[in-house]
C-alpha cells in the first residue's frame, strides 16, 4: 500500500479537513483510501473513520518504535494510505510528523493556510523542503496542497509560485460547512460531528487525486511480532465514556484471545472474561449516568476479587473514589483506587510519556518501562495509603512523580498506551 504524509506549517493550518478532503477525492476517483494520523490523537481518526468507513491507523515512532510504526501501517488495507500529520512538520518534542515519514519513507505534500498569500505559499513551500536538507533529515516534501485558496486567479499565483520539485496537487476552498466544533481535548469526535457531505465533497473537487496517488511511495516492510504467550478473554468499554482505543491495542487483544466489549453508560454487566480493560474517553462528561449505571458497582466488586482491571486516563477516572466535573458537581465512582479526581479549567498534562515499572502488576514487570501519552484536564489527589506501580521518567503522570495507581490487581493511569507497543500484553497473559 502506497502512501503520502499530509504535513502542515504550523499547527491550525486544517490539516483535518485537507486530510478528509484528500480521502473523499481519492474515493471519488475510484481508489480505496487509508486514513491514518501521525501522533498519539483519538479524535482526528475518528473524523477520518467517519468519512473513509474504516479504522484510522495511529503512527507514533514514540509510542511503537520504528518496527511497531511500520507493523501499525501495514495492517491498513486500501490502495494510498493518507497520514495527516500533527502540529507543524518538523515540531514536536519526542515524536513529530517528520519523524513519521522518515521511518516510513513516505514523501511529504505540504498542506499550507493560502487565505492571503499566493506567490508566498512556494516560498514558504521551498524553505520547508530546502530544510530538511540543512539539518540533515530524510524529509522529501514533494508538493504543495492550499488550504482556504479560492479558485480563478488565486491558484493560478499559488500553482505559478511553486518552483520545479514542488507538485501543485489542488486546493480546499474556505467555507464554514468544514468548521468542526470544538472542546476542552480538542474536535468533538467524528461521531458527534461528522463534517457536512456535501460541503466536504465540494471542497475535495479541487484536489488533484491521481496526482495523490503519483507521488505516494510504498514504505518498508514491517518485521513479525511476537505472539502473545496465551489466549486470555479481555472485556474492554466501548461507549461515548471509553471511546479513546487505539485499533491496534482491539487488534492485538484479539490476537491474545476474545475481546468482550461492553458499555458502562448502558448499565451492561461486565462480560465474564479474564481481565478488564476501561479506555480513555469522557467521563466527566457522563459522570451523572456513570455513578447510576451500576456497572460501576460491579467492577468494584471484580477488582475486589482479584479480576485484573486496567483503566487509562478516563478508566482511571472512573476506577476512583469520585470525579469532579468542572460544573462542580462531584458523583460517586467505582471506588477502588484510593484518588478523588476533579476537573480543571485548563490542562494538567499534554506530552509523550515514559515510565519504570516499581513493582510487577498485571500490566507491567517490576523494572520495565513503557512509554505513552498524556493528554488530561483532570486532577487526582490521592489517599495517605495510595500505591503506584511506576515511577515517571518523563511526563507528569499523576503526582508529578508517580503513576499507575494500584490496588488489588488494579492499575490506574494517566498515560495512554498503544497495542503495537506490547503494553498490554501483561492482560493477555492472566
Amino acid at each position: 500500500m502506497k502512501g503520502v504524509v499530509l504535513g502542515g506549517t504550523a499547527s491550525g493550518v486544517g490539516k483535518t479537513v485537507a486530510t478528509l478532503a484528500t480521502l473523499t477525492a481519492l474515493e471519488s476517483a475510484g481508489y480505496d483510501p487509508q486514513p491514518a494520523k501521525a501522533g498519539p490523537d483519538f479524535i482526528d481518526p475518528s473524523h477520518h473513520e467517519a468519512v473513509a468507513g474504516k479504522p484510522s491507523r495511529s503512527l507514533d515512532p514514540w509510542l511503537t518504535g520504528e518496527n511497531g510504526l511500520r507493523r501499525t501501517y501495514w495492517r491498513g488495507d486500501g490502495d494510498v494510505c493518507v497520514v495527516e500529520g500533527m502540529m507543524g512538520l518538523y515540531d514536536g518534542s519526542a515524536a513529530s510528523t517528520a519523524s513519521v515519514a522518515e521511518a516510513l519513507a513516505l514523501p511529504v505534500v505540504l498542506v499550507v493556510d493560502a487565505s492571503a498569500g499566493m506567490e508566498s505559499v512556494g516560498a514558504t513551500a521551498l524553505g520547508f523542503q530546502q530544510y530538511a536538507a540543512e539539518v540533515g533529515r530524510d524529509i522529501d516534501v514533494v508538493g504543495v496542497l492550499a488550504q482556504q485558496a479560492h479558485g480563478g486567479r488565486h491558484e493560478d499565483g499559488i500553482r505559478d509560485s511553486l518552483p520545479d520539485g514542488l507538485r501543485y496537487l489542488g486546493r480546499v476552498p474556505p467555507t464554514e460547512e468544514l468548521e468542526i466544533p470544538e472542546r476542552h481535548l480538542g474536535l468533538l469526535m467524528g461521531a458527534e460531528a461528522p463534517v457536512d457531505e456535501s460541503a466536504l465533497a465540494s471542497a475535495a473537487e479541487p484536489i488533484d487525486a491521481e496526482g495523490v496517488v503519483e507521488v505516494a511511495r510504498t514504505p518498508p516492510e514491517a518485521g513479525p511480532s511476537e505472539p502473545p504467550a496465551t489466549a486470555t478473554t479481555v472485556a474492554v468499554a466501548d461507549d461515548a465514556a471509553f471511546c479513546f482505543t487505539y485499533p491496534s491495542t482491539v487488534e492485538r487483544l484479539r490476537e491474545g484471545g476474545t475481546v468482550r466489549p461492553f458499555s458502562p453508560l448502558a448499565g451492561d454487566s461486565v462480560p465474564e472474561a479474564d481481565a478488564v480493560y476501561l479506555p480513555g474517553g469522557y467521563p466527566e462528561l457522563h459522570a451523572e449516568r456513570l455513578a447510576d449505571s451500576g456497572t460501576l458497582d460491579e467492577l468494584a466488586s471484580l477488582a475486589a476479587d482479584g479480576r485484573p482491571t486496567y483503566g487509562e486516563c478516563g478508566g482511571l477516572m472512573a476506577l476512583a473514589e469520585s470525579l469532579t466535573t468542572a460544573e462542580g458537581a462531584t458523583f460517586s465512582m467505582a471506588g477502588v483506587l484510593p484518588a478523588t479526581v476533579e476537573m480543571r479549567d485548563r490542562y494538567q498534562a499534554l506530552d509523550h510519556v515514559e515510565l519504570t515499572a516499581t513493582r510487577t502488576t498485571p500490566i507491567a514487570d517490576a523494572g520495565t518501562r513503557r512509554r505513552g501519552h498524556e493528554f488530561h484536564y483532570s486532577s487526582a489527589t490521592v489517599g495517605s495509603d495510595a500505591r503506584f506501580a511506576f515511577e515517571t521518567v518523563r511526563g507528569e503522570g499523576i503526582d508529578g512523580e508517580h503513576d499507575g495507581l494500584t490496588e488489588y490487581r488494579t492499575v490506574g493511569t494517566y498515560c495512554h498506551a498503544h497495542g503495537a507497543s506490547g503494553a498490554f500484553d501483561g492482560l493477555l497473559s492472566e
